[in-house]
């Protein structure tokens, strides 16, 4: 299991998926405030920090991401349910950032003139959907091999 380089690649998205929940997201401005955007809400910038604006939906999303990429690590002997999983968790991690931009677009028509400044946290999902498509390109490849090998017998 831990010898195919597609369970190497779906470690690291599932690392960098629950690592994602530990970092900013974005760093938002509005007039004279300041706020930090991550996986579970927007906080504001101030010694008491206070939840502004609750984003669950984007947590479970989160969540989902990275159960996704761990259990397809588990489905090693069913390659073809695998490249599913892996497929349907990259359309997942796609949608992760059209749900990122809805909110911040839901958040600049509330607050009015809205700076947005991405941290770095946010690259980690298109990292996953790299290596999400060479997971898929290694399972594909090992299919093709035990199938020309089952043609043999």
């Amino acid at each position: 299991m831990l010898q195919r380089i597609q369970t190497v690649y779906l470690l690291i998205i599932t690392g960098l998926i629950v690592g994602m929940a530990f970092l900013p997201l974005a760093a938002l401005q509005a007039g004279e405030t300041f706020y930090s955007f991550d996986v579970y809400g927007v906080h504001s910038i101030a010694p008491d920090a206070t939840l502004v604006y609750p984003v669950w939906g984007l947590f479970a999303l989160t969540a989902i991401i990275a159960l996704l990429a761990f259990f397809a690590i588990l489905l090693y002997k069913k390659r073809l349910l695998q490249i599913r999983i892996c497929i349907f968790n990259a359309l997942l991690m796609i949608g992760f950032y059209g749900f990122f931009v809805f909110l911040v677009w839901t958040m600049k028509k509330e607050l009015g003139d809205l700076s947005v400044s991405v941290r770095i946290a946010l690259s980690f999902p298109l990292i996953s959907l790299i290596l999400n498509y060479l997971a898929i390109r290694n399972i594909g490849a090992d299919e093709a091999l035990v199938r020309s090998l089952e043609r043999l017998r």
